[in-house]
């Protein structure tokens, strides 16, 4: 049970943390409207060192179902642990939504663009092709998942490696995150996105449900390509 309230829990404050940088810059009439790129991935940034540093010791801090089921797939966590872990990262990730929308309820309805009020809760293409957008998003989770165990292989204390995986999901976001807002995390999307559909947004518009195989389907791919070479090589 200790796991799974630590996965649950991180998972909420990496979603609080990021989505609320993307309310922040997008709706109208918030101090940081308009913020841009850099304020969102340090948001992103900042949002998964932070539940690493507390919760790694306890759960790992995985965050993530397709770190998890990677680490599962090359031996290095246990089958038995992964439903649970799952569940718990898409009801954080959910819960995390819902706080952002309740923070930010007032801005939402100041805003008339229902794209906008999307991208709060979840990832789209910035120029339409799921081709495109399914291999960004799994080069991102490839990248991800690598530097995650590389990171892991190496002597550097926790707190350090924490702050480089933090560093890792800033760069990943400045430098590939521009043609579909980098998901590189199946629960960061799916959980926000039902959120989407469930809460009344004011002016939301229709719930995108055909791109969500992308941030779904392809950050699994990736992280199981990158852990299955990782464990080739090393």
């Amino acid at each position: 049970m200790q796991n799974f309230i630590a996965e649950l829990i991180g998972t909420l404050f990496l979603v609080l943390f990021g989505e609320g940088v993307i309310a922040n810059v997008k709706l109208k009439k918030t101090t940081g409207n308009n913020g841009g790129i850099i304020a969102i991935t340090a948001g992103w940034a900042f949002g998964i060192t932070l539940p690493v540093l507390i919760f790694g010791k306890i759960s790992q801090a995985h965050l993530n179902p397709a770190v998890t089921l990677a680490l599962a797939a090359i031996g290095k966590f246990s089958w038995e642990s992964v439903p649970s872990y799952l569940i718990a990262q898409f009801i954080g990730a959910f819960l995390g939504s819902v706080i952002v929308f309740i923070i930010y309820y007032n801005h939402f309805k100041a805003t008339s663009d229902a794209v906008a009020k999307s991208a709060v809760f979840c990832t789209a293409p910035q120029i339409e092709g799921l081709g495109i957008s399914f291999i960004t998003e799994l080069v991102g989770t490839f990248l991800l998942m690598f530097i995650i165990l590389a990171l892991g292989d190496t002597a550097l204390a926790g707190g350090i490696k924490a702050i480089a995986i933090g560093m890792l999901v800033w760069a990943i976001g400045l430098s590939i995150g521009g043609p579909t807002g980098y998901a590189i995390n199946p629960a960061r999307d799916l959980g926000p996105r039902v959120a989407l559909q469930l809460l009344p947004v004011p002016g939301k518009g229709k719930v995108d449900w055909s791109y969500a195989i992308v941030p779904v389907v392809a950050p699994i791919v990736g992280a199981l390509a990158a852990a299955l070479l990782y464990i080739n090589l090393f």
